[in-house]
């Protein structure tokens, strides 16, 4: 559930009841006027009468509330940034987790920009939206840059000092950003190399370590522009699924998430790039696990077909299969040979599977 602790609107009903209790009289930060959504919730105050923070008592009740009366498994809280109170998110995802035993919780941050000091082992959180998974990989596909760096950052979390794959959540588009096909269009880019480019992004979520996270229409190619009002969102275009690119990219979509439920390599913390050609705008990496599970994906950034392209380094298995076309190929000691189309990922997994 999204729980929106940071601020409340003027009609709420602790406002009308006294404002200086449970609130900021002023501006948490005058400073950054942008990030300010209405009265913000008071989490240094105390009363020394009742030996409480008012604050902390009634959103811990709210939380109480929600998982004693709904069972919910988790809360993405809203603002992390801007509500700054690491005291205070310790104490109440610990009293989350507690009120939910025997049952697992989740508590993720949306901190953006995104950052490991927010998430286990030394923050409070479990998990933290991945931001910069999206801001750096949408100009990619829509061919405006190209940093092979920040590419291998942004797969490898851990480079970026998240400790596991649940620390972060990745996504390409949410209710605060526009969807890849709008990112494209924007960028002139229309119709089968839109598509083309869709699948490349959808292939790097769904590869890349960490928890994949998807904005609704997303899947089949919805293109509205986002709704400048989160209480009046649009509605979604589900007949776009009676177009042949859409329906073909939802079927791309089904086929990835039944890939990474059933390749254990792909939820793992292990990444390795061990191909690169910065000039060509190739990465190669592999995921894999201690169960043998394996998997190779190899991406082309660039508007170039690179046919007949050598990758050298990879991985050693009797066979790989081709997931797309699922057919076998051979990797000798030279490396692999294949055809990669432009702004496409290719997929290979280990035949053993």
């Amino acid at each position: 559930m999204d729980g929106i602790y940071n601020h409340t609107d003027e009609e709420c009903p602790l406002i009308l009841i006294d404002r200086n209790y449970w609130y900021y009289e002023h501006k948490h930060y005058p400073e950054d006027p942008d990030n300010y959504w209405g009265p913000e919730l008071n989490y240094d105050n105390y009363d020394k009468n009742l030996n409480i923070k008012p604050a902390w008592e009634y959103i811990g009740d709210v939380v109480k509330f929600w998982i004693q009366e709904y069972h919910i498994d988790g809360i993405r809280f809203d603002a992390v940034r801007q509500l700054a109170n690491f005291e205070f998110l310790n104490w109440l995802t610990k009293e989350a987790k507690n009120h939910a035993a025997p049952k697992q919780f989740y508590n993720i941050a949306e901190h953006i920009p995104d950052t490991s000091t927010v998430v286990k082992p030394d923050g409070p959180l479990d998990a933290c939206w991945h931001e910069s998974f999206r801001y750096f990989l949408v100009p990619y596909i829509c061919g405006k840059s190209f940093e092979l760096e920040q590419l291998k950052q942004i797969l490898d979390p851990k480079q970026q000092g998240y400790a596991i794959a649940t620390n972060v959540i990745n996504y390409l588009a949410t209710h605060d950003r526009e969807r890849v096909l709008r990112e494209l269009g924007n960028c002139g880019i229309f119709d089968t190399p839109a598509f083309e480019r869709a699948k490349l992004a959808a292939a790097m979520l769904m590869t890349a370590m960490g928890i994949p996270m998807l904005w609704m229409g997303e899947e089949f190619g919805e293109y509205q522009q986002k709704s400048e009002d989160v209480t009046k969102p649009r509605k979604i275009n589900w007949s776009l699924l009676s177009n042949g690119q859409n329906h073909d990219l939802f079927e791309y979509y089904q086929k990835l998430i039944a890939l990474r439920q059933q390749t254990s390599a792909l939820q793992s913390d292990n990444i390795k790039f061990f191909y690169e050609n910065a000039a060509e705008k190739v990465l190669a990496y592999s995921r894999w696990d201690e169960q043998n599970s394996h998997v190779v994906v190899v991406a082309n950034f660039s508007d170039q077909n690179l046919n007949q392209y050598k990758i050298s380094g990879f991985p050693t298995a009797e066979y790989w299969r081709d997931w797309v076309s699922n057919q076998e190929v051979k990797s000798g000691e030279d490396g692999l040979v294949t055809d990669l189309p432009s702004y496409t990922a290719k997929i290979f997994v280990s035949n053993s599977q």
